[in-house]
């Protein structure tokens, strides 16, 4: 049984990141992964102001009906329907399972584009795209929990499919080897930062808290509470950037977060930010 997400989690140093997204395997979940993929990563952006951007004001991220990227519930009629509704296609469990999978491609998509990377000016190691897989899962967590016990049960089969993801990360970057010990590091991070994040978003919470946790947990190599000058102006920018996505989040109603029908804003297009 896999572990429950609310439970404690997990950091992992030194991997180096071989592999781009991996795909979860589950033929479950064919239809909703078939409709979120989005199109190839764009080739490396060129340099951009990272003083100018992400403080314009929160937006709602949830996606136009019009949007090609949106992940619809099928509507079968006839015989088709009926041993669809057998199998229990339409039951509340397989529809969240199909919104859970559609919401972690969300989560893929962010932080396997380069760009995440080149705006942030990140190397992409295994450590890196892990830092940056829990705060988006972080994201999402923090919003689905507004929604009380539904939104709690809908982020349990986010965490598995995260958890699953993360398994297969952590054997395509070379450790086959004491998985089990890996991954149990891995749980542990997980929950530390998560308990970080949250508590830095308190109302009470320090100034710079935030932004000193964003350094530990993503950007910090050696151990240091503190940016030194030259991180100073990526971890600032990424904490507009968390503040900024979780303001976004508040304001993405119910049913596009359920049904994954949002997208992280995208940091190919800069012109919100100015």
């Amino acid at each position: 049984m896999l572990p429950r997400w609310s439970r404690a989690l997990g950091s992992l140093k030194n991997l180096k990141y071989r592999n781009d997204v991996c795909p979860i395997p589950r033929q479950t979940y064919s239809m909703a992964t078939a409709a979120a993929d989005v199109s190839p990563p764009p080739p490396k952006s060129p340099q951009v102001n990272l003083d100018k951007l992400f403080w314009s004001k929160p937006c709602s991220l949830a996606l136009p009906a019009d949007s090609p990227h949106r992940m619809d519930e099928p509507n079968y009629e006839g015989f088709k329907r009926i041993i669809l509704k057998l199998m229990l296609f339409y039951s509340k469990q397989s529809k969240s399972i199909r919104g859970a999978n559609v919401i972690y491609r969300r989560v893929v998509s962010q932080v396997d584009k380069p760009l995440i990377y080149d705006v942030f000016n990140l190397e992409k190691t295994f450590k890196m795209t892990f830092s940056l897989l829990v705060l988006h899962m972080w994201f999402c967590l923090r919003r689905l929990k507004e929604e009380g016990k539904e939104g709690v049960e809908l982020g349990q089969y986010l965490y598995e499919l995260y958890n699953h993801d993360v398994e297969l990360r952590v054997s395509k970057a070379g450790v086959n080897l004491l998985l089990s010990k890996w991954m149990k590091e891995l749980e542990r991070i997980f929950y530390g930062n998560i308990v970080a994040y949250d508590a830095a978003m308190l109302p009470d919470a320090k100034k710079d808290e935030l932004q000193n946790v964003i350094w530990k947990n993503v950007f910090c190599d050696d151990g240091t509470s503190k940016p030194d000058d030259a991180a100073l102006r990526a971890v600032q920018g990424m904490t507009r950037y968390v503040r900024r996505e979780v303001g976004c989040l508040s304001l993405t109603d119910k049913e596009a977060m359920f049904s994954g029908n949002f997208m992280f804003t995208p940091l190919e297009n800069t012109s919100f930010n100015k």
